[in-house]
């Protein structure tokens, strides 16, 4: 019997922000298709802008690792680092992926 198993991330999330979440997270979906078309194109400043919108926005909706990759991306961003914005941008869709979402 094999069976792959995915680690979950709990991230505990104020009930009032239930109907908000899901757009929230679908919009930071959104984002990794921006940064990697972005990062094709050589555009920097594009992938700049939506990491200090996550490093902005992350945690005031109960994800500090939103916030956390957002810096790094916009830093990375900002030094041209091709490789660490891939790094960052796969670490983010992971993360999405990972999620177990607990309302409390």
């Amino acid at each position: 019997m094999t069976e792959e198993l995915k680690e979950k991330t709990v991230v505990r999330i104020d009930p009032d922000l239930a109907d908000l979440i899901p757009g929230f997270l679908e919009n930071r979906r959104k984002d990794i298709a921006l940064i990697l078309s972005a990062l094709e194109q050589g555009d920097y400043e594009t992938i700049r802008i939506l990491g200090h919108s996550m490093k902005g926005c992350g945690s005031g909706y109960g994800f500090d690792s939103i916030t956390d990759l957002g810096r790094s991306l916009e830093e990375a961003a900002k030094s041209g680092d091709e490789e660490d914005i891939k790094r960052k941008t796969a670490e983010l869709s992971t993360y999405l992926d990972s999620l177990d979402i607990v309302y409390e």
